[in-house]
């Protein structure tokens, strides 16, 4: 039924758990790490790995101006801790990001039809191309679940690696839309193709419509990254976004993220979390912590 080439790449990087043994070793992580990593060091560079997101149908050019103003005006204000990330916005508001933009840090736009991938491939071409000429320095796309669950893994890969070619030596940033896939075989595979198709980077979920991030979704992921890292030495990243909205949710994917990748993870060059109401709360229990 598909190319011979997309089912070797899946053999060669099998699910090796089942969906209950995934949750149990995600129990068994958090109940002995998460103490060591509820840190204020930890929160200092959880910061720093925040994709600071607004993605409402409501955005206007005036709520993003001063979106972003808030984040320059952060930049240099605390000498301990530096900026989140990026900066992440529909693709259309990525000129105003970029006229508006004092702080150093990354701007990442959603494009391809997000967030449901659910248009022509033309049409994802084209708006990543132009987000991209607009100033965008990362690109976060959906996969198109239809085609990946039909099990047409050439027409799926195909669309990553085309969209990995516009993008050329940006960061493009897969969304697998983990709760659509619901389970951990899907969400490995999706992972092990969209690796294969040029991801840089591994997100969880878009925050639209599905369940956001899990601790076994998560987990899932980090195991098909480790896997193709130790057969390749390709490092790609991981974003974990849809609902994680505390302190407490970011350690918790912070540890899951350090068990099983490693320490060199742990920096917003391979970790990221994408959140519109992490920043302030994450923020004021550094302060706390400091006193």
């Amino acid at each position: 039924m598909e190319d011979n080439k997309y089912l070797q790449a899946l053999k060669k990087h099998p699910l090796k758990f089942s969906d209950e043994e995934a949750k149990k070793r995600v129990d068994q992580i958090l109940a002995s790490e998460f103490d060591k990593n509820n840190t204020y060091e930890v929160y200092k560079t959880l910061y720093t790995c925040i994709d600071q997101t607004s993605l409402n149908t409501t955005d206007t050019k005036e709520h993003i101006w001063k979106f972003t103003e808030k984040i320059n005006s952060f930049e240099g204000s605390d000498p301990e801790i530096n900026n989140v990330a990026a900066i992440c916005i529909y693709p259309n508001f990525v000129q105003t990001v970029k006229e508006a933009l004092t702080a150093d840090i990354k701007i990442a736009a959603v494009a391809g039809g997000f967030p449901s991938s659910q248009t022509f491939i033309e049409v994802k071409v084209a708006e990543t191309s132009l987000a991209i000429s607009d100033g965008a320095d990362e690109i976060d796309i959906v996969i198109n679940a239809g085609l990946f669950l039909d099990k047409y893994y050439q027409d799926f890969c195909e669309e990553i690696s085309e969209l990995k070619e516009v993008c050329k030596d940006k960061t493009l940033k897969v969304i697998l839309e983990t709760g659509a896939l619901i389970t951990a075989e899907n969400i490995n595979n999706a992972a092990i193709l969209s690796i294969y198709s040029g991801a840089d980077f591994l997100k969880t979920s878009t925050g639209k419509g599905y369940p956001g991030a899990t601790p076994e979704a998560v987990f899932t992921m980090c195991h098909a990254i480790r896997s193709y890292y130790k057969a390749t030495s390709n490092r790609v990243g991981i974003k974990v976004s849809g609902g994680v909205s505390t302190p407490e949710d970011a350690v918790k994917y912070y540890t899951i993220v350090k068990e099983i990748l490693g320490e060199e993870w742990c920096n917003k060059e391979l970790f990221r979390i994408g959140t519109s109401s992490l920043t302030d709360k994450l923020y004021s229990e550094i302060v706390k912590e400091r006193k």
